[in-house]
């Protein structure tokens, strides 16, 4: 079976790389990386990044650099829930690091790990733009913002809750 997005999803490939002058088709990569990831298992692994550059017609280390160098794209698998936690600056002075270890040591998983159910990793990234709401984490599409150790609990208790009822 050969790599291939669906055909609702190469649809709009086309249409992100229709976008751009004849020849600056690169200009699509980050979007298209997004759909990648979404399409292919939350993930980029080498034969996804390699299938994006073919459709680019672009080089896979052109690819490389650009899903490797955003912590937006996941190189390898994650959780069901990826805990995205801000470390920069202002969430660090407000406790970020904090909420960090309180993670790992609840979930019993280190930074970059998955916990052994496959229901939550944990990721250290940079700014996420809301320093305003510090500590925070990004969850799926929402911020968790104010990060409490009780506010991390409730969150975790809340992604089993919805997990069970989505099994």
């Amino acid at each position: 079976m050969s790599l291939q997005f669906s055909e609702q999803s190469l649809s709009k490939v086309q249409e992100m790389i229709a976008r751009y002058p004849e020849g600056k088709q690169k200009s699509a990569l980050i979007p298209v990386l997004h759909l990648a990831q979404d399409e292919f298992g939350g993930w980029l692994d080498v034969p996804v990044m390699d299938y994006v550059a073919t459709l680019l017609n672009i080089t896979p280390i052109e690819v490389y650099e650009v899903a490797t160098f955003y912590s937006m794209y996941n190189m390898k698998p994650v959780g069901r829930y990826l805990f995205e936690v801000c470390q920069t600056g202002p969430c660090m002075l407000r406790g970020s690091d904090d909420i960090i270890n309180y993670i790992k040591t609840r979930l019993g998983i280190s930074v970059g790990e998955t916990t052994p159910d496959g229901l939550f990793t944990l990721k250290a990234v940079e700014c996420l733009g809301a320093c305003g709401y510090a500590p925070m984490m990004q969850l799926g599409k929402h911020y968790r913002e104010h990060l409490t150790p009780e506010k991390v609990d409730e969150i975790i208790e809340e992604c089993r809750k919805l997990s069970a009822i989505n099994n």
